[in-house]
């Protein structure tokens, strides 16, 4: 049914009484308002029958900010750790006591270094901090109280940021001790935390910016890479070919549709992001659309330019989450840091596009209007949209091959 509506929707183009048909129409190589209205026209109505369309383009950004929103989270905060106390004293409740009274830990106090381990072997706590029998009687002699901390290491990010929590614990409890018998505390150094642009340290506000790319990349390249292969499949394309319209014109209808699709999944997701998540805008509003308009320009070209080659839905759906998705996934900074990773990958990110974005949103939301950084990744952006473009106007042939 859907097929047939678009066959008619297309040959009304080449009804005897439209002025543009004919091989003078033809000839024309230019855009024609008539046209290209009626092509939007025809595409929007695709849009609206396909009802997973509308689902990638508002529900899939609303599931996804929810999940990682909510569901996903680098921060280590009550972070289970057994507390083994070979010998209590003054000291050692003392230092317990900072474990007990911070956010990051959830402390669980046992009987022996054995239980403590077999704790950690069924994976019920994440770390083990062992007072010895002699915590106490080093603490009066030399200052140097032995204190053993095991971290489970299977996650290497957790075990690290767990040792940092642990060294403050430490620290404070020192600054307290020495501030408490009227000594000075003498130590190599003294670490004053600053932290910029992020002050809270929360990962929710790295992650759901971040998180914007990857929708847009879904909305814009996975959407567009079915379009033409659809239209082939399903045998309109040959009824548009009939008519006077031009490569260019058919081009354009594709891309205002989606790119308007993309722009309005754009503003719910930041519209969850600030007033669901409390994520800061630190930049304009304006900014944040222009960059999103480049980015979703590129997304949409990348698209179509897939479906113009693969000529198959499953194909071009296939190649496009390779080439599109899990590039913007994993290459773009979104969750793994770009500069930890090797050289040679390092080098193959300034391919994909949305690294650029990723940068952008993260100035834009968390440090504001950076201008250098927001027109670097602009014009990066502005020069991969042109070569998709043109590459896809090559390729893209108003003919049967």
């Amino acid at each position: 049914m859907n097929g047939s509506l678009e066959k008619q929707d297309a040959a009304s183009f080449a009804r005897p009484g439209n002025p543009e048909t004919g091989h003078a129409g033809a000839a024309r190589r230019g855009i024609n308002r008539t046209r290209l209205k009626g092509l939007v026209r025809k595409e929007s109505l695709q849009i609206i029958r396909d009802p997973s369309s509308i689902g990638i383009a508002f529900v899939l950004p609303v599931v996804l900010l929810l999940i990682f929103g909510y569901g996903v989270s680098l921060d280590a905060r009550h972070v289970p750790v057994a507390l083994v106390v070979d010998k209590p004293s003054q000291e050692v409740s003392d230092f317990i006591s900072g474990f007990a009274h911070s956010e990051y830990f959830s402390p669980q106090v046992m009987n022996s270094i054995q239980e403590a381990e077999n704790a950690m072997m069924h994976r019920l706590v994440d770390g083990i901090i062992w007072f010895r029998s002699d915590f106490g009687r080093q603490m009066f002699l030399n200052g140097n109280a032995p204190v053993e901390v095991i971290l489970n290491g299977i996650d290497a990010n957790k075990a690290r940021i767990t040792s940092g929590y642990v060294m403050g614990v430490w620290v404070k409890w020192l600054e307290r001790y020495a501030a408490e018998r009227g000594v000075n505390l003498r130590m190599p150094a003294q670490i004053k935390h600053r932290v910029w642009f992020n002050p809270a340290v929360r990962s929710r506000d790295f992650l759901v910016p971040g998180l914007i790319a990857v929708i847009m990349t879904l909305i814009g390249a996975m959407l567009t890479a079915l379009v033409i292969a659809r239209e082939w499949e399903r045998g309109t394309m040959e009824a548009l070919i009939v008519t006077p319209v031009s490569k260019m014109e058919i081009l354009a209808g594709k891309v205002i549709p989606y790119f308007l699709l993309g722009m309005g999944g754009m503003v719910v997701s930041v519209a969850m992001a600030i007033w669901i998540f409390d994520v800061p805008l630190r930049g304009s509003f304006l900014a944040l659309s222009a960059g999103s308009a480049l980015f979703m320009l590129t997304a949409i070209f990348m698209g179509l330019l897939i479906s113009t080659a693969a000529g198959s839905q499953f194909v071009a759906g296939q190649i496009a989450i390779v080439i599109t998705f899990l590039p913007a996934f994993i290459l773009s900074g979104f969750v793994f840091d770009i500069t930890s990773m090797p050289v040679p990958i390092q080098w193959i990110t300034h391919l994909v596009p949305a690294r650029y974005f990723v940068s952008m949103l993260h100035t834009l939301f968390l440090a504001g209007d950076i201008w250098p950084i927001f027109l670097t990744n602009c014009l990066w952006l502005l020069g991969m949209g042109l070569v998709f473009m043109m590459i896809t106007r090559r390729k893209f042939h108003k003919r049967l091959e």
